[in-house]
């Protein structure tokens, strides 16, 4: 039986290559594509991201991608998105003014106060608790430790759709399962063996 083709989005930005090596190391070929057919096709999506959210909205227009991205989460591909692959899932981002996401959660991104105790960016490794069960998160504890550098979180309209939480300073939303979206603010790829088993579940669960 043939293997998924996942398809991780390359639109410029990202570990896009960490990201594809922690798919190998759990046993699954994921390709680098920029093409629209490429996506279209995929038997599911990653987008992961490093940067601000403005830059990632811009590229993906410019290369041609978020109708052919949006089309294929439509019709039901599995999509795991990372740090800025979850925050584009939302209505808006107030980074750098108010600037429009894809709009398939509701709800908006917003930048951490920073204070004595709490820099920003958050950056380094913190805690998930688990909020409800989702499939990329079998076999993930609550207290399990993830990698973090983000400046900026997400707050979701429906709290049905969270999945864990990660407190710094506050609680904020590290984690969310809507439908076909698996979505984490921290770096499955850049947390050894606990980021393994989420890439993992993701790519068996297709």
């Amino acid at each position: 039986m043939l293997k998924p083709r996942i398809v991780i989005i390359d639109y410029g930005m990202g570990n896009l290559r960490n990201v594809q090596k922690g798919f190998e190391r759990v046993g699954f070929e994921a390709k680098l594509t920029r093409s629209k057919r490429g996506i279209e096709n995929a038997s599911a999506l990653v987008l992961p991201g490093v940067g601000a959210f403005k830059d990632c909205m811009e590229n993906l227009e410019k290369f041609g991608l978020i109708e052919p991205l949006l089309r294929s989460i439509e019709k039901g591909t599995p999509y795991l998105g990372i740090c800025l692959g979850l925050q584009i899932l939302f209505t808006e981002s107030e980074e750098f003014g108010p600037q429009k996401g894809l709009g398939l959660v509701r709800g908006k991104v917003v930048k951490f106060r920073s204070d004595p105790d709490h820099k920003v960016p958050h950056m380094g490794w913190n805690t998930i608790e688990k909020e409800r069960e989702a499939p990329y998160l079998r076999g993930v504890e609550s207290g399990a430790f993830f990698y973090f550098v983000h400046s900026y979180y997400v707050i979701p309209e429906e709290p049905r759709w969270i999945s864990t939480f990660t407190t710094y300073g506050k609680p904020f939303v590290s984690g969310m399962c809507k439908e076909n979206l698996f979505a984490t603010q921290f770096h499955p790829e850049k947390s050894q063996q606990n980021g393994l088993r989420i890439l993992g579940n993701f790519a068996k669960s297709i």
